[in-house]
């Protein structure tokens, strides 16, 4: 018998100061049994900090040709793909081609990460913004995580705060880029 998803509700007040965002948004995130708490809330985390417009959260692992978060353009296309996690090169390579902006969120070790994208020849590498979450951020989230989480987040020269309750947690956001390939 396959283990069923657990389903999680994030109500969202958001303040990113960097990007001028200030709005609530809601989300039902269904987390699959193979699905660590640590990518959970890193995908929670980044729908926050890239918040817009018809923002879309992926399926999630169990479904993984799928963007982790997307934005369609105009003509159907993916104007933003989300990656979440440690991505293999081919994956990027293969992402890069099909959107206009990806952008990737980490909760794994950098340089872990950073050497595999370096591995081999991936289109647009250099584009690609990757934003690397803080550990103790997460390792603190992940105590206080329930099945209803009603979050504050704020965004500010580079730190992130995570007010839950009468708490707030925080943490440094490091943003990487990868130098194209000489």
């Amino acid at each position: 018998m396959a283990l069923a998803s657990t389903m999680y509700r994030f109500e969202l007040d958001i303040s990113d100061v960097e990007r001028g965002v200030y709005t609530q948004a809601e989300l039902r995130v269904a987390q699959h049994p193979s699905e660590t708490a640590a990518y959970l809330l890193t995908r929670v985390i980044a729908y926050a900090l890239e918040y817009q417009e018809d923002l879309q959260m992926g399926r999630g692992v169990a479904t993984p040709e799928d963007p982790g978060i997307s934005k369609i353009n105009q003509t159907g296309g993916t104007a933003l793909w989300i990656e979440i996690g440690a991505p293999s090169a081919e994956r990027m390579h293969k992402v890069t081609k099909l959107a206009d902006e990806v952008k990737l969120y980490t909760h794994r070790e950098i340089r872990i990460v950073l050497q595999e994208l370096q591995s081999r020849r991936v289109h647009r590498i250099e584009d690609v913004e990757i934003i690397e979450l803080p550990q103790d951020l997460l390792r603190a989230l992940e105590e206080r995580l329930d099945r209803r989480m009603k979050w504050s987040l704020l965004r500010s020269d580079g730190t992130l705060y995570v007010t839950i309750g009468e708490e707030t947690l925080s943490g440094v956001l490091h943003t990487h880029r990868v130098p194209p390939a000489s």
